[in-house]
């Protein structure tokens, strides 16, 4: 049975609130107090509800909602991980009256594993949307103003070169077949372990990259050929097994080998799909293959250039932040394909009038955002400023413009977004995100950008005067 709240208190809680009492820092007094918002956790409890039908009234005690949200948003607010969550509730009075664990067991990192991935993508923009609207309700934000970037948050791989995909691929694909042949014996086709030798291939790769000269280019093709060739065999191999499991060759725990069928199924196109990229580049020199892999195990890995010195390439998403006064994040986007970013103003402002019901007054956004017809859209749709620099601009109106003291102003002020970004990358963890699938991404971004707001909105209520 999964509850909004606990239905029973432990007989340690009133111990641990009067312990505790003055150890909160000042902002989380506010934020807990945020967080017993009933639609807030209604919505948890939707969320939770669908793993199994009639869970909200049938069935043993689960992890109530309110511990759930409060634990996955205290989980983001310090950027640890499940086991470091699970250790420091375990070992703090406030954490405890925090999550409103008090003094019964806390979940393990497992169960709050499942718990969170079972919180989906959509219901934790609703949750950030209802978070907005209580910074509303306290006059926090009030959506007279909205400044825009971008920045890219990236998947958790390796650097991607054609010699360490084909070893990843192989490498995988030899651990299932394995798995198989344990479960099936003598059945079917016999595997051969090649992962020796494509390692070796990977290692003599990896030197003679370091050789720029034509014997060391013509070495580094010789290895590639052999690497690719191996590859192709191992390949080769996979398709027998998983044709031989689907056709009941090969027989045994029906489990384990219905999910090795799944995983050859899913691995084999991406492994052929890395040969196919890895020959055009280095037999054909063509860099622009079709459908590039850059990951087999976060396939929707994109090659994102965003101008930096000390990082010409970043492979993830590209999130779009907007944001309003006193720094809270109204909406957030995790982009499928990279868009310009010139695409993303017009509906933010849509999304911003949606939200609060009319166009704010100012606007700012960095030069990317900067096109005529967006200036002009958003001054029809009411937008009284719009601060977007054109630097290729020869207009002299257009120049004289961006030199008027509320410009300046408003481009001062949009410079608060890069530093909103680099605090959700350094406190909340957006430099790059630990979960797996496009979905795991979004719902990355968005508990991040939630534990974002609510320390800016218990912040902003703490230095309030007391009536």
């Amino acid at each position: 049975m999964i509850a909004v709240r606990r239905l029973q208190r432990h007989f340690a809680d009133g111990f641990f609130t009067q312990e505790a009492a003055d150890l909160w820092e000042p902002w989380m007094r506010h934020a807990d107090q945020a967080l017993e918002d009933d639609t807030l956790l209604l919505l948890i409890q939707q969320e939770l509800a669908k793993r199994c039908t009639k869970s909200k009234t049938r069935g043993r005690p689960a992890t109530p909602a309110e511990v759930v949200l409060r634990m996955m948003l205290l989980k983001h607010i310090r950027d640890w991980s499940y086991e470091g969550l699970t250790r420091e509730v375990r070992a703090n009075l406030v954490y405890r009256e925090f999550t409103r664990i008090g003094g019964a067991k806390v979940p393990d990192d497992k169960t709050m594993g499942r718990l969170g991935r079972q919180l989906g993508p959509e219901v934790i923009e609703k949750v950030n949307t209802r978070i907005v609207e209580i910074a509303r309700e306290n006059k926090i934000t009030t959506g007279r103003k909205l400044r825009v970037d971008t920045t890219v948050v990236e998947t958790n791989i390796h650097y991607p070169t054609d010699s360490t995909l084909l070893g990843d691929g192989v490498r995988v694909l030899t651990r299932v077949m394995k798995r198989v042949s344990e479960v099936a014996k003598e059945a079917g086709t016999k595997l051969r372990d090649r992962t020796r030798s494509v390692k070796l291939r990977v290692l003599a790769i990896a030197r003679a990259s370091r050789n720029k000269t034509e014997k060391g280019k013509e070495k580094l093709k010789q290895s590639y050929i052999q690497l690719l060739d191996a590859t192709s065999r191992v390949v080769g191999q996979a398709k027998k097994f998983s044709s031989e499991i689907a056709g009941r060759i090969k027989r045994g725990n029906p489990v384990v080998l219905r999910r090795a069928g799944k995983q050859l199924d899913e691995m084999i196109p991406r492994v052929q799909q890395v040969i196919r990229q890895a020959r055009e580049r280095v037999l054909w020199g063509n860099n622009h293959a079709e459908g590039k892999l850059l990951s087999l195990f976060e396939p929707h890995t994109e090659i994102i250039r965003k101008g930096k010195t000390n990082k010409p390439n970043e492979f993830g998403k590209l999130v779009k932040i907007q944001e309003s006064e006193n720094q809270i994040i109204t909406h957030y986007q995790v982009c499928d394909q990279r868009p310009a970013d010139a695409t993303l103003l017009v509906p933010s402002l849509e999304q911003h009038v949606e939200q609060f019901g009319r166009a704010p007054e100012q606007v700012a956004a960095d030069a990317g955002f900067f096109s005529a017809a967006n200036e002009a859209k958003a001054e029809q749709m009411g937008v009284r400023r719009v601060s977007i620099p054109s630097h290729a601009t020869r207009s002299p109106t257009r120049k004289q413009r961006q030199k008027q003291r509320w410009f300046k102003k408003l481009q001062k002020w949009r410079t608060g977004c890069e530093g909103r970004i680099s605090v959700l990358k350094r406190r909340h963890g957006l430099q790059r995100s630990r979960y797996k699938g496009p979905e795991g991404i979004q719902r990355w971004v968005g508990f991040g950008v939630i534990a974002d707001n609510l320390i800016h909105i218990g912040s902003h209520l703490a230095t309030r005067p007391k009536a």
